[in-house]
């Protein structure tokens, strides 16, 4: 008997149908192969194991440890070894098939989680400026939160720009054709908030980033607003 994790979830990817006069522009999930090489540092950790094993059996044949009893020993280390290495792309293979990115004519909805599962809608209004960065067949899109604007790093992780703690930036990690995607945020962006958005290297105007961070509440502070589970 099969069981969807997702299931309540009136449109894949979304806590809830958008309201009236939203459109969805595109949905897409993360490569897990490059999610597993960028995110969980896949290669670096395998690379890291591969140096250990190599240097455990060099150091156990000058230390005149038998040949049988060396191979032995490095084979039950470079066992322990391939295993971890498993497990962190099996993790990476997990949290690819779990995070849907939703791009909206007004939002952008991030939903993703093994074991807990969780739904985080950034609106247009909210965004100050983003940034790509392609790896091969794939790309990264990061996005800035205007000032006051914060989404904690634990919540957002693995779709979360690299080494970016103290200022938390969400990102589509991973994705196909990032070009088209980043023309179709630019875009999306300037027909909702009618302002001028640079495609290269895709960011607002410093005038534009500025006015969109005095958007607050009535209570003066920043909202994030939205249909989020």
């Amino acid at each position: 008997m099969s069981h969807d994790d997702f299931d309540f979830e009136p449109i894949r990817g979304l806590p809830a149908v958008p309201p009236d006069g939203e459109q969805i522009l595109w949905q897409g999930s993360p490569k897990w192969k490059p999610l597993a090489v960028h995110a969980f540092h896949v290669r670096k950790v395998a690379i890291y194991f591969a140096v250990l094993v190599a240097w455990y059996a060099a150091a156990s044949l000058y230390d005149g440890r038998p040949l049988l009893e060396t191979a032995s020993a490095t084979s039950t280390f470079a066992a322990i070894s391939i295993a971890c290495v498993g497990l962190l792309a099996m993790l990476a293979y997990g949290y690819a098939r779990s995070t849907v990115y939703t791009l909206t004519s007004k939002r952008l909805v991030l939903r993703h989680g093994l074991a807990l599962p969780m739904s985080i809608n950034i609106p247009f209004s909210q965004l100050g400026e983003a940034s790509l960065a392609e790896h091969g067949e794939t790309g990264t899109l990061s996005l800035t939160p205007v000032n006051g604007v914060r989404i904690a790093w634990l919540a957002l992780w693995p779709n979360v720009r690299p080494w970016h703690f103290a200022n938390p930036q969400p990102a589509m990690r991973c994705i196909a054709e990032p070009q088209k995607v980043a023309s179709l945020l630019a875009g999306a962006i300037k027909k909702s908030e009618g302002e001028a958005v640079q495609t290269a290297p895709f960011a607002k105007p410093a005038a534009a980033a500025a006015a969109a961070s005095k958007k607050k509440t009535a209570t003066g502070k920043p909202e994030l607003a939205g249909w989020t589970a």
